[in-house]
């Protein structure tokens, strides 16, 4: 989600300003560079190289349309780890690929006149509808009331207002910033609310001496960043690919479901990480005094946004009582704002538009792996069903974690989801639903790295913190959250009776 000014007090736009350069995350937009990396150019070569792989050579048991399909799979899987060309072009390169290439009316017919062939094709029509998939309006309501957050000043005001009782004690004050962050990524961009946090903490860090305390206090506001965009379906990109792709298949998970299943994990993995991060960094003896002071945005368009955005929050809330659907909800605040004046086209210009299209690829690559049989084909060439549900959800869990951690958490997400889905479907006694959810998750958890995700690029970037304390921590945390998400959280569900 884009950043935007504060509108009470100044037409510039916060940012946090590093003190070195960090080291280069993964970016959803993917802003090309004048030269490659090493990284870059090789992932670009065996990209092209797996792409054509599959044309020269007959895959067994894979029909024609699969194979070309495994093709562009393969290419995503190159192009989206080594980030040969931004994230976002290989996203729309897979749509554009699949039409020319699987859909009806491809390029030399897939299909060689085989009748069950050609009517298992889609049109065009079904792969380019991932452009404006329900769960792309769902996510673009999320973006706006995040930047009007931003724009009208209430981020910032509700952290100055909730961080007031967490003063004194560092651990407390440890605490506070991972709760208010951790509900404030639920409902704005993961990287908006990090750069928000570090704006009010920044001025307070610097008079705090012990350099140990310091990191610690640092690094908790990236890592409740990550843990608390998972609350929510627009939290983070992962949880709406998950959505869309268990919607295309016909399971409609709503705002507040995923919020009874992912809330309460996410509130847990938060509260175990601030006995952690105070375990090892933080002495009981620091103290840190805040004086924040808040100053609220009090103009008819800013109220008008607060009442907005409190009810769109509401409708997403009680979708089982008024049962309109949230994607829907998801357009209020879009048509809103804008027919009332309180954003306006330079606010739409400045919404995240390329995370929307990399969730828009994510969709379409499960939509062709689903129409091709390359599912199938997948499932069937490794022995899935000898490690039972536990294991299969374990697996794919901690691929997703090791993908996590060094590849954008979205373009994970993207690869992952639609072989989870297409597994559960193919085997006996899993949930699709759960599985879908569950390594959608633990792509959120991967964020030992200061390239993992952008909120500990952020983190990094300030000198507060060194690899080596992020890596410790977001190891730890990772490997832990990763194994309770595998082996105990759906065995939960199940027993509250929420799957």
């Amino acid at each position: 989600m884009s950043s935007s000014d504060n509108g009470a007090t100044s037409s510039k736009r916060r940012r946090v300003l590093p003190k070195r350069a960090p080291h280069p995350a993964p970016s959803s937009s993917g802003s090309p560079t004048t030269t490659l990396t090493a990284v870059q150019k090789t992932g670009l070569v065996l990209g092209i190289g797996v792409f054509i792989l599959p044309f020269f050579f007959d895959i067994p048991n894979l029909a024609e349309p699969g194979e070309r399909m495994l093709s562009i799979f393969l290419l995503a899987v190159i192009f989206w780890i080594t980030e040969a060309v931004p994230l976002t072009a290989t996203a729309v390169l897979v749509i554009l690929l699949e039409v020319l290439l699987i859909a009806e009316g491809a390029i030399a017919d897939p299909t060689a006149a085989d009748p069950a062939l050609a009517e298992a094709a889609l049109p065009a029509a079904s792969y380019f509808a991932a452009l404006a998939n329900p769960v792309i309006i769902l996510f673009l309501g999320g973006f706006m009331i995040a930047d009007g957050a931003e724009k009208y000043g209430l981020d910032k005001n509700i952290a100055a207002v909730m961080l007031r009782p967490f003063s004194g004690s560092a651990r407390s004050t440890v605490l506070g910033l991972m709760l208010i962050t951790g509900l404030l990524s639920a409902f704005m961009s993961n990287t908006a609310t990090t750069a928000t946090m570090f704006a009010v903490v920044l001025p307070i860090l610097s008079a705090v001496s012990d350099k140990r305390a310091r990191s610690g206090v640092a690094l908790s506001i990236p890592l409740a960043a990550n843990v608390g965009g998972i609350a929510t379906p627009v939290g983070t990109p992962p949880n709406a690919i998950a959505v869309g792709a268990l919607e295309a298949d016909g399971i409609h998970v709503s705002f507040i479901d995923w919020m009874i299943l992912a809330g309460p994990f996410a509130v847990l993995i938060l509260i175990a990480s601030w006995f952690l991060i105070c375990a090892i960094f933080i002495p009981k003896h620091i103290t840190i005094k805040l004086e924040m002071n808040a100053s609220w945005n009090v103009t008819p368009k800013a109220k008008i946004f607060y009442a907005t955005a409190a009810l769109t929050i509401l409708l997403w809330m009680t979708e089982p009582l008024h049962g309109i659907s949230s994607n829907t909800v998801g357009f209020v605040p879009v048509a809103m704002l804008l027919c009332l004046r309180v954003m306006n086209g330079d606010d739409i210009k400045k919404l995240d538009w390329p995370v929307l299209w990399l969730v828009s690829g994510g969709i379409a690559l499960g939509t062709g792996i689903g129409a091709t049989g390359l599912d199938a084909w997948l499932v069937g060439s490794i022995g899935w069903e000898t490690l039972g549900a536990i294991g299969v959800t374990a697996v794919m869990s901690f691929i997703g974690l090791g993908f996590a951690n060094v590849m954008s958490h979205s373009a994970a997400a993207n690869l992952l989801v639609p072989v989870s889905i297409s597994l559960a479907m193919s085997l006996p006694g899993i949930d699709t639903a759960i599985l879908a959810i569950t390594v959608a998750l633990a792509c959120s958890l991967g964020m030992s790295l200061p390239i993992s995700t952008p909120p500990n690029a952020i983190a990094f970037s300030t000198g507060t913190c060194t690899v080596k304390n992020m890596a410790i921590l977001g190891v730890i945390v990772g490997l832990v959250s990763t194994l309770l998400l595998a082996f105990a959280m759906p065995s939960i569900w199940a027993a509250m009776g929420l799957v």
